[in-house]
């Protein structure tokens, strides 16, 4: 047995595209990417997208079917900016069928992608979400029945030391340096004005008079980890039957959520009228929502109207409730509270919870855009409206395949059909070998039926 040498080998001057080395491609992107090719995706995009794209001059532009499919890439591969989805797609030759990338096409570059969001319109991006909304109602995945309704916080891309003054134009170092001069330091140290910022009192950051430079769209507020940064507000009208997110705007982080909920009603009453489940005052959907979003005029505004309110209610300051002569609002509260006591309600606050959260954690933890890498709301919501599209498409592949995430299908290690048969009795058993978190785990389904 001879050794072979490495040495003095004479690389091949030509290979063609079949004898390149190909990976066999990932399950979970091919599935999908038959699944949006039998739906009519390709064609449907580029027919919202025609009137934006001029008549071929030169080199031809991003396809926006490409477009569109980067984006998802970086939702189901948690990629937080554009830049890391390029590279992404570029070390993958699965993404890059996913992408419908021909032998001698290169990965668009991250300009591409910024240049095409910033010519593509709102309305396109928001047709692209109902297309897929649509999808998923076609398989029986939005009931309309029951919507949850809850906000969480994404950190903007600007930072608190650009802030400036809404009435001279003051950054806060200025603001602080003016303060320590006229305190006695004239020539004050980056120490002074931590410790002179530290213990000024009637310290506060307000919206109302402090706007950022870079981002005049985001505001100042506290993230759910308790920080203090400038922010934008997703919130989520959620199917609590499905999982399926109906609508996702993106407010102003310092509105409350009795502000805006009405426009996430609206966002959400329209998307559901396109697919044919819009809410009528004959059969109202039922809005569930904490106690952030109870308030009096709400409850009295929604009553009667196409939405059903369980409305988590506060425990009153003084243990009792005064109405001044309102009766509307008494009546409106009476039966709020009445649906929230009853076990239906009880049920419904628990879905609330478990259906909300996870379409946070799934879109701004998982997805990765609990930090915004985009300037201005609208161009934020651009993609994040992208984002809630892969999420529901990932409800539809875990509902048609059985995993929703290339990551959990690429979990799944082996399936094991047991067929046994007794004299009395026939036992199937379906064994399920998955890696969780790292260990093994096994998860066994078994059925019976008798023998005549």
């Amino acid at each position: 047995m001879a050794m072979r040498r490495e040495t003095g080998v004479q690389g091949d001057l030509l290979v063609t595209w079949s004898e390149i080395p190909r990976s066999p491609g990932h399950a979970f992107y091919d599935k999908l990417q038959n699944l949006l090719i039998e739906a009519g995706f390709d064609a449907f995009v580029e027919e919202v997208c025609k009137p934006y794209y001029a008549p071929r001059m030169g080199a031809p532009s991003l396809p926006p079917g490409r477009y569109f499919r980067m984006h998802m890439v970086g939702y189901f591969e948690g990629i937080d900016s554009e830049r890391g989805i390029v590279w992404r797609c570029s070390d993958s030759w699965s993404l890059r069928d996913f992408l419908r990338l021909a032998n001698r096409d290169n990965v668009p570059d991250h300009s591409w992608l910024s240049k095409m969001r910033s010519r593509l319109p709102h309305e396109a991006h928001e047709k692209v979400f109902g297309w897929v909304l649509k999808l998923v109602a076609e398989r029986g995945l939005v009931k309309g029945e029951r919507i949850g309704v809850d906000g969480s916080t994404m950190e903007a891309n600007a930072a608190l030391r650009t802030i400036v003054r809404r009435d001279n134009g003051e950054t806060y170092r200025a603001m602080l340096t003016r303060m320590a001069q006229e305190s006695g330091i004239e020539t004050p140290t980056i120490d002074d004005l931590v410790r002179l910022d530290r213990k000024r009192k009637g310290k506060k950051l307000s919206n109302e008079d402090w706007a950022s430079t870079t981002d005049p769209d985001a505001r100042i507020a506290r993230m759910k980890d308790g920080t203090t940064h400038l922010a934008y507000k997703p919130e989520h009208a959620v199917d609590l039957d499905t999982g399926v997110i109906v609508a996702a705007p993106i407010h102003p982080a310092d509105e409350g959520d009795t502000t805006t909920l009405d426009p996430t009603l609206e966002a959400a009453a329209r998307n559901l009228a396109d697919i044919g489940l819009a809410p009528t005052p004959e059969t109202p959907c039922e809005l569930v929502g904490d106690k952030g979003y109870y308030s009096r005029e709400g409850l009295k505004d929604l009553d009667g109207g196409v939405w059903k309110t369980r409305i988590a209610e506060p425990r009153p300051a003084n243990g009792y409730l005064r109405w001044h002569g309102d009766e509307a609002a008494r009546d409106a509260v009476y039966a709020n509270r009445a649906r929230l006591k009853s076990g239906i309600g009880r049920e419904a606050m628990r879905r609330r919870g478990e259906m909300v959260e996870r379409s946070f954690a799934h879109v701004l933890d998982r997805g990765g855009m609990r930090r915004a890498w985009l300037r201005g709301r609208e161009n934020v919501h651009k993609r994040y409206l992208i984002h809630v599209a892969g999420f529901n498409l990932g409800v539809l592949m875990r509902v048609l395949f059985g995993h929703g995430t290339p990551r959990e299908a690429a979990s799944l290690k082996n399936a094991l059909l047991f067929v046994i048969q007794t004299e009395v009795a026939i036992a199937i058993a379906i064994v399920i070998i998955a890696d969780i978190d790292g260990q093994l785990a096994m998860l066994a389904v078994v059925a019976t039926t008798g023998v005549d």
